[in-house]
């Protein structure tokens, strides 16, 4: 009860920063010469709640990880070849290249002669895309190419996880119209990869 109520202040009071943080940048209240505090002004209107979001998950789970990415688990009766062809399928479907596969969890397992549960990283990219998103912050590198993981947890439950790309696309100042819609059309495919190879479904 006590972390509970430890973390609903916490969530309160930071809160309560952003909205005075909000009122004196919008109003000048002696903030004249805080130009990165001016920034905000330009930010996409969705960004307060992509960091609200991020947030909650943070104070809920306490895990910086957990609070950056999407996860689905994957259906009773599918296996990771399963949950693989779908995902391929998917890619090929919206013209998007399968451009590398790391079997992390075959890998250990050769290094270390024990066996892993299944762990592997799946990237996929539109090169045209990616070369719009760098042109305008080689940051977004980063990010690049879009990956899925396929992970077993510890019960033995498959996983896909893929990063949060709202903070990409919402997160600071609003994208110029056309990468802004590039980068939409990128989110929406990764989420239709991972949500239909989650449910097997072609």
């Amino acid at each position: 009860m006590i972390k509970l109520i430890w973390n609903l202040l916490a969530l309160i009071g930071l809160a309560m920063l952003a909205g005075l943080a909000w009122v004196a940048v919008t109003y000048d209240f002696g903030m004249q010469n805080f130009k990165d505090l001016q920034n905000l002004k330009t930010f996409d209107p969705m960004a307060p709640q992509v960091y609200m979001d991020m947030t909650k998950s943070l104070l809920a789970t306490g895990n910086g990880a957990e609070a950056t990415v999407w996860k689905r688990p994957v259906a009773e009766g599918l296996t990771a070849e399963d949950v693989e062809e779908t995902m391929r399928f998917v890619a090929n479907e919206h013209n998007f290249k399968n451009v590398g596969e790391l079997p992390l969890s075959e890998q250990v397992a050769a290094m270390t002669g024990e066996d892993q549960r299944f762990w592997k990283i799946y990237m996929f990219c539109n090169p045209l895309t990616a070369a719009k998103m760098i042109d305008y912050s080689d940051s977004f590198s980063a990010y690049l190419p879009c990956r899925l993981a396929l992970v077993e947890d510890k019960n033995g439950q498959l996983w896909l996880y893929t990063l949060n790309m709202d903070m990409m696309i919402h997160g600071g100042t609003e994208l110029p119209p056309e990468l802004f819609e590039e980068a939409n059309r990128v989110k929406d495919i990764i989420l239709d990869i991972m949500n239909r190879g989650a449910e097997g479904d072609f």
